[in-house]
């Protein structure tokens, strides 16, 4: 089959290959799990199977249900990639109750907390297709959002994971059972031949039946089979969505600020009110990564949908890779350290108090033990004279105006004697300070080359639009 003209030249030769696997599972009429490596375009290959189908079939009803940070990445990728496919967000307390809102769109996109608490109102809907982005979310056969997946009336079902076995045989089981239902018999059938038999006796052949059974229904490449089609490096933005905690108290201090910001500038005009707006930029920044790390008098909790993201990435989706974080808050990188203890992930951390000797032995471990997957690194230790070519992927927690210094950190794992090709991820958290800095960049590209070699050289280049913008 032939892709979409205009995807013909975007697509890679295994996303192609991904695409036309779509294409023949819809064919014999049965689901499967897209679960290439994390970083490999899972998104894109599912759209342009969408948009194939709708072009085939002149309509189109689909749902995508994804964790909520993976929200605006589907926006993103559609607009992007399929710009003729129109789509619609059901999620958060302003979504629509109408079946009616819902029909107009080809695609509609929605958490899998929503489909759990709005189960009855999808039931209402037939879809043509219904597609489960990080699908592990489903693993728990006796969980409430399974069951609301299960009851989803669709022709066509598909499940994409770059982890769809984690922790045991049985993680499979739900998935397809979501699937194809009845293609692995009944729980207590697949328990006693399958779950038994290879997750607590080891047996060889029991393992390689499943693997036969599910082979036509599993699509997976890693990274390392199809690097001679990726480029050495690519980078990404990880969108995070602010629960309502973290967004009251970011709106509290941006409103605060701004009536001071603006205020100053009147009286005094904008070159004596850097100071202030410095200040307000770095305490908003340092609400995006968590309220918790506010140098003030109120102290706040924890609330940081990067902290529950970046937990997310590393136990579901890096599987056995290892990556490296940069944060520029120490109090930050505080909190992430605290999040990985209490998961149990091994991790190697340093600053700028790290003495030599210290920074070396956390090197050598990192780069040498296999059970060490993380590396917590503040940005202005980590930017100069690391190697750390273990490490394939690369998350910015909180991206900052001067591009040179997150390329430096990025640079710290893709160097020579770097044989895998890297992923970089900026956390940005959605309508926010972070999300207008981006859009300045664009804007100020140019500028930024020149100028902008640290925070006071962009502060230097704002004018009152663009404060009025950065805190509105």
């Amino acid at each position: 089959m032939e892709p979409p003209p205009h995807l013909q030249p975007v697509l890679r030769p295994y996303q192609e290959a991904g695409f036309q696997w779509l294409n023949y599972l819809h064919n014999i009429n049965w689901g499967g799990i897209l679960a290439d490596d994390m970083g490999l375009g899972k998104t894109i290959q599912a759209l342009s199977f969408l948009q194939h189908y709708r072009e085939k079939y002149n309509h189109m009803k689909a749902l995508v249900v994804c964790p909520t940070t993976l929200i605006y990445n589907w926006e993103n990728e559609i607009k992007k990639f399929t710009p003729s496919l129109t789509y619609h967000i059901h999620h958060g307390s302003a979504r629509t109750r109408s079946l009616d809102d819902l029909l107009k769109y080809d695609i509609t996109i929605t958490t899998y907390g929503t489909l759990r608490s709005d189960i009855k109102f999808f039931l209402g809907v037939k879809f043509d297709y219904v597609l489960l982005d990080e699908s592990q979310a489903i693993k728990n056969p006796a969980s409430k959002v399974t069951k609301a997946a299960c009851l989803l009336s669709a022709k066509h079902r598909l499940c994409m994971s770059g982890t769809p076995l984690q922790n045991n045989t049985f993680d499979i089981y739900a998935q397809m059972n979501f699937l194809n239902p009845g293609m692995l018999g009944s729980i207590e059938f697949f328990r006693q031949e399958f779950a038994i038999p290879i997750d607590k006796l080891g047996e060889a052949d029991r393992k390689e039946h499943l693997r036969r059974l599910l082979y036509p229904f599993i699509l997976r490449r890693t990274k390392e089979q199809v690097a001679k089609d990726l480029p050495e490096k690519q980078e990404m933005i990880l969108w995070c969505e602010m629960q309502d905690e973290q967004r009251k108290i970011y709106d509290a201090y941006r409103n605060d600020y701004r009536d001071k910001i603006l205020g100053s500038i009147n009286d005094q005009g904008i070159g004596r009110s850097q100071f202030t707006i410095l200040q307000g930029l770095m305490k908003l920044r340092q609400i995006c990564d968590s309220p918790a790390i506010l140098n003030e008098d109120e102290v706040f909790e924890n609330h940081s949908i990067k902290i529950e993201e970046l937990a997310r990435e590393i136990t579901e989706d890096i599987s056995n890779h290892k990556a490296l974080i940069f944060s520029q808050f120490l109090g930050m990188l505080a909190l992430i350290r605290q999040k990985l203890d209490e998961l149990g992930v091994k991790y190697e951390y340093f600053d700028g108090s790290t003495s030599a000797p210290d920074r070396e032995k956390a090197i050598q471990n990192f780069q040498n033990n296999d059970e060490v997957r993380v590396f917590l690194i503040s940005l202005k230790a980590g930017g100069v004279g690391l190697n750390l070519t273990a490490a394939d992927y690369v998350y910015i927690v909180d991206p900052w105006w001067n591009p040179a210094v997150e390329q430096q950190a990025i640079d710290r794992t893709h160097r020579i004697g770097q044989t895998k090709n890297i992923f970089a991820y900026r956390m940005i958290c959605k309508d926010t300070i972070e999300d207008k800095i981006l859009q300045l960049q664009e804007k100020k590209r140019a500028l930024a080359k020149d100028l902008i070699s640290d925070e006071t050289g962009f502060v230097k280049s704002l004018t009152r639009e663009d404060v009025e913008y950065l805190f509105s």
